[in-house]
């Protein structure tokens, strides 16, 4: 039952916490609001997470670890790289638009510390590319894509997924919209995203 509990609490704190750095960010958020969203005192609050950076981590952690394994089975299944795009661009997109904070989180966290890109690579999932390589080099052997390399290719598809959510106010700003028009736009960049990168690597 002890057990239980703890980690009914534990889920508590770390939803209601996802909750609050999504609305506020990790620089608006307090762990006094953080608290009273899971429904416990500030005390029991810092007895699971000293400290706000730990319980944002802790969230992060949370998080990774569902989208790490999506993004890894993408990326090493049996379609082809033309699926695999789509299928990595939509999954992202979809993840991220639930999660808005995780991309401006990690480039925070490295900028701070460089070492935290190590915790990320501990989780089991943690995406490879060696066959993504491996099947770009078969393609473009096949004469089915354009030369490039695999590793040029996947940073193409993280840049066009990421930078909208690591640069939203300035994207707003850029193109005009409001926030339910830049919604709709992530929406549509699903199938745009994807249709940009396939057409610029097939022959």
């Amino acid at each position: 039952m002890a057990k239980q509990k703890t980690e009914n609490t534990e889920k508590q704190i770390l939803d209601a916490a996802e909750n609050i750095f999504q609305t506020k960010g990790m620089s608006g958020a307090r762990m006094q609001e953080i608290a009273d969203k899971a429904g416990i005192n500030k005390a029991m609050l810092h007895y699971y997470y000293r400290s706000k950076q730990s319980l944002f981590e802790a969230v992060f952690k949370k998080a990774f670890s569902l989208l790490a394994p999506q993004l890894d089975a993408i990326l090493n299944d049996d379609s082809s790289i033309e699926d695999k795009i789509t299928n990595f661009t939509h999954n992202y997109i979809t993840f991220i638009s639930k999660h808005p904070y995780i991309p401006n989180f990690i480039i925070q966290e490295l900028n701070r510390n460089p070492g935290f890109i190590e915790k990320i690579q501990e989780n089991s999932s943690f995406p490879s590319l060696d066959k993504f390589n491996a099947q770009v080099e078969k393609e473009v052997e096949a004469g089915i894509l354009k030369p490039t390399d695999g590793k040029q290719l996947f940073i193409h598809i993280l840049s066009l997924n990421i930078f909208p959510f690591v640069a939203t106010p300035l994207v707003k700003a850029f193109v005009g919209l409001n926030s339910r028009e830049f919604e709709e736009m992530m929406e549509r960049r699903k199938t745009e995203v994807a249709a940009f990168i396939i057409n610029s690597i097939k022959k």
